[in-house]
Order: structure tokens, then C-alpha cells, then sequence
């Protein structure tokens, strides 16, 4: 299967999921960015609740959290066993690596900063696996060495067998989510 082969089936497996809307990848992308603000915005409420022992914080953190977990709704269409939680994490991990990856550039370690960046876009894009049913935990394999391999290409023939998960994901992603289109 050529790659052009690839990325419609991954375009017609999206379509599915969002039940024959429009596609619009480029706003669950931008959605998917504000989950991951809602979710600082959420942890910087409870640690002023905590320095303050004002409890409105905590009723803003009820507000904020509803609204999360709504918004999410709209990018979890099967949140099967722990895929809500996973997802929210990983989402909630990327956004954290990339600010201290910022931080990391604005004091001039740019190599630490690229390492960080990297680990953020791989929670990224295994967030877009998990949610566009790309990947399923079960074709996933850590190695020795803690690597994560993909490790069945039958299953799932859009990404092939024996690569990085992060490598293959982020080959995928980058092709079928571009923020540029309107």
C-alpha cells in the first residue's frame, strides 16, 4: 500500500468517527490545544486555592473542569477503559514538557529544550493515535531498553511494523493534521 493509500484510509477512518461531518482536523488540533490550557488552568487553581485557602478558587476549578471535560467529549468519541484519563494525561504531560522545553530555550539550552520538545510532540501525536483509533495498546511493545516498538503492521497496515510508535505516529499525524488549513 503506497502512502497516499494510507492517508486516505486514515481520512476515511476520521470521517467515520466523526459520523459524516465535515472533516476538520485543524480544530480538534486547536481544540486539543485548549484542553491542554484548561487542564494549567485547572492546576494553577488548585495550588492558589492551597497558598490562599480561599475556597472560591476551588469553585472556579469546578467551572473549569466541567468545561474541560465537555470540550474533550468532542475529541474522545470511545473512551474505552482508561482512554479518557490516558488521553487527558498525555495531553496534560505535553503541554507541561513544552513549557519547561520554553523555559529550557529562554535560558539557552536549546538542546535540552529540542529533547524536551520532542518528548512533547511524541505524548502529542499518541494522543492523536489513541483518539483517531490508529493505535491500539495492544499492538504496542516496550523493549528491553525501554524503547516503544510498533509491532503489528497486519492490524493496523497504516503504520508499519518494527519502528518507534512515536516515530510512525508522528509520520501520520503530521500528514493528516496541518493547523494552516481553514
Amino acid at each position: 500500500m503506497n502512502e497516499q493509500e494510507e492517508i486516505q484510509k486514515l481520512i476515511n477512518n476520521i470521517k467515520k468517527l466523526e459520523k459524516g461531518e465535515k472533516l476538520d482536523l485543524s480544530s480538534g488540533e486547536d481544540l486539543s490545544i485548549a484542553i491542554m490550557n484548561l487542564i494549567s488552568i485547572e492546576e494553577h487553581l488548585f495550588f492558589t486555592a492551597g497558598k490562599t485557602n480561599d475556597s472560591q478558587y476551588l469553585d472556579i476549578l469546578n467551572k473549569v473542569r466541567e468545561m474541560r471535560k465537555e470540550l474533550l467529549k468532542k475529541i474522545i468519541k470511545n473512551p474505552d477503559g482508561e482512554v479518557w484519563c490516558i488521553s487527558k494525561h498525555l495531553l496534560s504531560a505535553s503541554m507541561r514538557l513544552m513549557e519547561v522545553g520554553t523555559k529550557s530555550l529562554g535560558k539557552g539550552d536549546k538542546e535540552e529544550a529540542k529533547e524536551l520538545f520532542k518528548k512533547s510532540y511524541e505524548l502529542y501525536n499518541l494522543f492523536w493515535g489513541l483518539n483517531l483509533d490508529l493505535v491500539k495498546t495492544s499492538d504496542i511493545k516496550v523493549e528491553e531498553n525501554n524503547d516503544v516498538q510498533y509491532v503489528s503492521e497486519e492490524q493496523n497496515p497504516k503504520i508499519k511494523a518494527g519502528g518507534s510508535v512515536f516515530d510512525k505516529l508522528g509520520q501520520i499525524i503530521k500528514k493528516a493534521v496541518d493547523c494552516c488549513k481553514e
